[in-house]
């Protein structure tokens, strides 16, 4: 009987596919929808050759097509053709549900990006943040996907651990907990009303998932891409590594004081629910709370900072603030990350050409590329300071670019309101400045690192 038996379970593990005995399942069958259902636009969905095939219309929004399961922590793998340059995605972790967004499909995205910026494999953040991972500066994971040939994606979601690759070159590495659990859908990019760009094909097939086993089968981390941590207050362990540090731990007023003050201000600044505000106190200037600051001095460094606004509401971030410059009336005196709902706040037709609107370096450079997550919305900004060479960026992309101390600098701040200050900018190191202008905005996820 022993014999039989083995024999039997022998011949059982040989009838079940290959796929579910290594932990894969399929999510199409090759030959129907079934498991699927349309969500969102008006673009068609068929199944052709074993491929679930999408096309493009004209005068749609974007299409998807759902998996009526939803996942959290699984890995996912896919291929993809694209026959022609038609924006797509393959969305993970997400929502459909009438009651939100009024059923419009939103969550995390893996992109299939055919034009010449090449972000195939980057994580967008559809109908929500926003680029959570662009591959700026990635080439080899840009150079990864082939136009009119099958391409293989891979994507890790574990815990807040999100990681993609394209053909097994390593794409995007981001940490989110927003929505830890969601449907997968596949995207038909919306294309206008140009009728041109009506029928353009994507093409989705062997998709499978592995739900199980997940930490024997992740692929190990070697650092091979930038990782952009959106959990909120916190460091990776590869930021550890790096010399990120937290300059706001998420709960208390360490390592902060008032600009004018030696101690934290008594008022105008609230701290719950992992956010650090200032209070609305009628929009006038460093006169509820006052502005706050770093304790500690810093020079060459890369910044990052979360903050979301109010409608019509003004702030900034600064950085080389030297609060003995100004100990009067006002702000502490440094250069100036602009916060400011610009659709509302009169400051934003003020000044040169743009220079006081959001991203901006306040009244002397306007910003470019300004990618706004909307008001009430988080938006990451970014600052990084090398020698006399500073960046602004908002959202992953670059707004503002410039050199400090140099001719055309001086002559930038000649025609400024800064140039009372001798000097202005030009400060090997300073303290870092969180802006009270009077206008409840909020800030979290403050953290530095030092620049070799």
């Amino acid at each position: 009987m022993r014999v039989v038996t083995c024999w039997a379970m022998a011949l059982a593990l040989l009838t079940v596919p290959a796929a579910a005995q290594d932990g894969w399942r399929p999510l199409f069958d090759g030959r129907s929808l079934d498991g699927w259902v349309q969500c969102n636009g008006s673009a068609p969905y068929t199944v052709e050759d074993g491929t679930i095939t999408g096309r493009t219309v004209v005068k749609s929004p974007n299409s998807f097509l759902c998996s009526k399961e939803s996942f959290g922590d699984f890995i996912l793998e896919y291929e993809v053709k694209l026959e022609s340059p038609a924006n797509s995605g393959v969305q993970i972790r997400s929502t459909w549900d009438p009651a939100i967004k009024n059923g419009r499909v939103h969550g995390l995205q893996v992109e299939i990006d055919p034009t010449e910026r090449a972000w195939t494999g980057g994580l967008y953040d559809e109908s929500r943040r926003g680029w959570l991972h662009p591959l700026t500066g990635q080439d080899a994971a840009r150079k990864a996907f082939r136009m009119g040939e099958w391409n293989t994606f891979r994507v890790e979601a574990i815990g807040p651990s999100v990681r993609t690759w394209v053909n097994g070159v390593p794409a995007a590495d981001v940490l989110d907990d927003l929505t830890p659990r969601g449907i997968i859908a596949l995207q038909v990019h919306a294309v206008g009303d140009d009728p041109a760009k009506a029928g353009q094909t994507v093409r989705f097939r062997n998709l499978r998932v592995m739900t199980s086993g997940l930490e024997r089968a992740r692929t190990p981390d070697t650092g091979e891409t930038p990782q952009f941590n959106h959990v909120p207050n916190t460091l990776t362990e590869r930021e550890t590594r790096e010399g990120w540090r937290l300059l706001w731990d998420g709960r208390t007023t360490t390592g902060w004081r008032g600009a004018k003050l030696a101690t934290f201000p008594a008022g105008g600044w609230e701290i719950r629910d992992g956010a650090l505000s200032v209070l609305e106190s009628g929009g006038r200037e460093s006169t509820a709370g006052g502005d706050i600051v770093t304790v500690d001095k810093y020079g060459d460094f890369e910044l990052i900072v979360e903050f979301k606004l109010t409608e019509g509401a003004n702030s900034g971030i600064k950085y080389f603030v030297d609060t003995e410059l100004n100990t009067g009336e006002g702000s502490s005196i440094g250069c100036e990350f602009q916060l400011l709902d610009d659709a509302v706040h009169p400051d934003a037709k003020l000044g040169v050409k743009g220079n006081r609107t959001l991203a901006g370096l306040y009244d002397l450079i306007p910003p470019q590329n300004i990618r706004f997550n909307g008001i009430g919305e988080w938006n990451r900004a970014r600052i990084v300071a090398k020698g006399r060479h500073v960046e602004h960026w908002l959202n992953g992309f670059k707004t503002v670019e410039y050199e400090r101390g140099t001719q055309m600098w001086r002559a930038l701040v000649n025609y400024s309101k800064y140039v009372v200050w001798p000097s202005f900018g030009e400060a090997a190191t300073g303290h870092i400045l969180l802006q009270d202008h009077g206008n409840r905005v909020s800030f979290r996820t403050v953290k530095i690192r030092a620049l070799k």
